[in-house]
C-alpha cells in the first residue's frame, strides 16, 4: 500500500491558470511545503520563485498548444532555467504527431533538450487524450530518442481530456523504466491517483493536491 508521504513525493503541485497572481503562487509554494510534495509547477512568467526551500521548481514550455516554433520553445526553456527552473514540461506539436511527422516531433524536443541540458529534467507532454494508441507509442519513442527524462500525458487544457489509466499504462510499456511517466490532467481524487500509480505513473501533476492526498494514509 502506497502511503500518503510516498505519494506526496511524486506530486508536482501545479498552478497554471492564466489569471494566477504572484500572491496565488506564493500560496501554492506555502501549501506545497505544508503538504510535503516534491515540486511546484508554475507558468514561466511567475519565475523566479521565493522561499521554495527544498521544493523542486518546474515550469511549462510551449504551453498549452505546443504550436510555438522550436526556436521559441528552446528560448523559453533556457530563460526558465536561468530564472530558477529545475524541470521543464514542454508540449509537443500535436499536429505534427497526428500527421505522423515523427522526425519533426523528435527534432522539436531535441531543440529544447539542447537549450536545457541535464541536470535540468525534461518532461514531454504528448496530450495523450488527443492521440490514438499507435501515436502515443510513437510520441513516447520520439521523446526518448530526443533525450527526454519523462513523458507526460496532458496539459489539462485540451478539450479531448486529461490522463487515463490506459494511456499511462501504454506509455509505461513503451518507455519501460528508462523514463519517468507523469500523469496529469483531471486527477482530482485519491482513487484517480491510485489508477494512475497502478498503471505505472511515477509522477503526478495535481492542482487538487490536498484533496488527493487526504485519501491516502500514512
Amino acid at each position: 500500500m502506497t502511503t500518503r508521504a510516498e505519494v506526496a513525493r511524486m506530486v508536482d503541485h501545479t498552478l497554471l491558470k492564466p489569471e494566477a497572481t504572484a500572491e496565488d503562487v506564493a500560496a501554492l509554494v506555502e501549501e506545497a511545503q505544508r503538504l510535503g510534495v516534491l515540486a511546484v509547477c508554475v507558468s514561466p512568467s511567475m519565475l523566479p520563485l521565493a522561499d521554495t526551500g527544498d521544493l523542486v521548481v518546474a515550469t511549462v514550455c510551449g504551453f498549452p498548444s505546443g504550436k510555438h516554433t522550436s526556436t521559441v520553445k528552446a528560448t523559453e526553456a533556457a530563460e526558465s532555467v536561468q530564472r530558477g527552473a529545475d524541470e521543464i514540461d514542454m508540449v509537443i506539436d500535436l499536429g505534427a504527431a497526428r500527421s505522423g511527422r515523427w522526425q519533426d516531433v523528435e527534432d522539436d524536443i531535441a531543440a529544447v533538450r539542447r537549450a536545457a541540458p541535464a541536470p535540468t529534467v525534461l518532461k514531454v507532454i504528448i496530450e495523450s487524450a488527443a492521440l490514438d494508441d499507435e501515436q502515443i507509442v510513437a510520441a513516447c519513442r520520439a521523446a526518448e530518442a530526443a533525450g527526454a527524462d519523462f513523458v507526460k500525458t496532458s496539459t489539462g487544457f485540451h478539450p479531448a481530456g486529461g490522463a487515463s489509466g490506459h494511456a499511462v499504462a501504454l506509455m509505461r510499456e513503451t518507455v519501460g523504466e528508462r523514463l519517468g511517466v507523469k500523469a496529469s490532467g483531471g486527477i482530482r481524487t485519491a482513487q484517480d491517483a491510485r489508477i494512475m500509480l497502478d498503471s505505472g505513473a511515477s509522477r503526478l501533476g495535481l492542482s487538487a493536491s490536498a484533496a488527493v492526498l487526504e485519501g491516502f494514509s500514512d
